[in-house]
């Protein structure tokens, strides 16, 4: 091994040591606690992730506790943190676990592997910290600070530099200790290697640095040019009656699975006419079946639309633009309430009853707009 690694390795733990922050998860080794603060920091910030992981293990302290648990209960505590595939598929870990693993977290790494949602950065994160094995954990983080000490001018994200650094590192874990270097390295990148204008004043390994005496901390790391993102937008529609609204639950698998929103469809191309499709939607939800592109809508009982709210969101790789359109002047003849179709599947919520659901926080956007009034209701999607 380069001994200029070995040197480097050797000067972080200590920095670590002394100038490392007080994170709630630093303060145990329970693998459990490390794989729920690994899973909740991925794409999400430090501040962000703190009051969510204090009360998610308050509320599910053990892997059985959350193995054992709804999964809407899950999701309610997930909410607002986003990318909820995360926590579906930690509770379908705690199961496994549970069932096959007595309720501990395994420490082969194969076994750990095999858990649902456990990929090569987590699989480390865990290895490293919680059981002391020098096994690497490379996120972003990781890649930013090994490209500028090594003075890697290679793009991080070819598939052959990822696998030269994760072989770096692997190999410093073997020189100091795991649980110390492996968040070291982490902590390096998020308070001193930073994306832009990195702190290399205060950085414990500056003298190594192959960036910094080439001039090319500004430059380091690249990475391949991005794919464009998708883009997306969705109609959506705002179906009163009396005190509730009409709403909906996504499919189980794929983008916010499980969650509730209001009746939607989500078009890849925005069309010249938003409101045909408002129409469309809502006849299938009256009628049962939904009209062909560009066929005559069905006019239900001369209900005319009305744009009432816009709100936008950007997942990973995808744009969406959500336009929710109102059903109004309807002529409830008779003073009879608007029916739904007896074969759509959804429900009637109460205003008083949102924070029961779990919504993506886009329609936690579009609901808030919608319904104006007392701090109580603004206040329904708080944790």
């Amino acid at each position: 091994m380069d001994e200029s690694l070995a040197a480097f390795a050797h000067t972080l733990e200590a920095w670590y040591e002394r100038a490392r922050r007080d994170l709630p998860w630093r303060r145990t080794d329970d693998p459990y606690a490390i794989l729920v603060s690994e899973t909740m920091l991925q794409q999400t910030r430090v501040e962000t992730v703190i009051p969510y992981y204090q009360r998610f293990m308050e509320r599910f302290p053990t892997p059985v506790h959350l193995a054992d648990a709804d999964t809407d209960d899950v999701l309610k505590m997930w909410e607002g943190l986003g990318y909820y595939r995360r926590a579906r598929n930690l509770k379908a870990a705690m199961e496994v676990v549970r069932d096959r693993h007595g309720g501990r977290i395994p420490a082969r790494p194969d076994e750990l592997r095999a858990l649902p949602g456990i990929g090569p950065y987590t699989l480390g994160a865990v290895l490293s910290i919680a059981f002391n094995q020098p096994h690497p954990a490379v996120d972003g983080n990781v890649l930013r600070v090994m490209s500028r000490y090594c003075g890697i001018e290679e793009p991080v994200d070819l598939p052959s530099v990822k696998r030269q650094i994760e072989r770096d590192v692997a190999e410093m874990l073997k020189r100091g200790t795991p649980r110390v270097l492996t968040q070291a390295l982490m902590e390096l990148g998020a308070l001193v290697c930073t994306p832009k204008k990195p702190r290399c004043a205060l950085c414990p390994v500056a003298a190594g640095c192959a960036a910094r005496a080439r001039g090319l901390t500004d430059v380091l790391p690249k990475r391949l040019p991005k794919r464009a993102r998708r883009r997306q937008t969705v109609v959506a529609l705002w179906i009163t009656r009396g005190a509730s609204f009409w709403a909906e639950r996504r499919p189980e698998e794929g983008l916010l699975g499980g969650m509730w929103q209001l009746p939607a469809v989500e078009l890849d191309d925005a069309p010249d006419s938003l409101e045909w499709h408002a129409r469309a939607r809502f006849a299938e939800l009256r009628f049962g079946h939904s009209p062909q592109q560009g066929e005559t809508v069905r006019e239900p009982d001369g209900v005319a639309f009305e744009r009432v709210c816009e709100a936008s969101h950007a997942f990973t790789h995808l744009d969406w633009t959500v336009v929710v359109f109102a059903p109004v002047e309807y002529d409830q003849a008779g003073g009879q309430p608007l029916e739904i179709h007896p074969n759509r599947e959804g429900a009637w919520v109460n205003f008083e009853e949102i924070s029961n659901f779990v919504w993506p926080k886009v329609y936690q956007d579009v609901l808030r707009q919608l319904i104006a009034g007392s701090d109580k209701q603004l206040m329904l999607f708080s944790c």
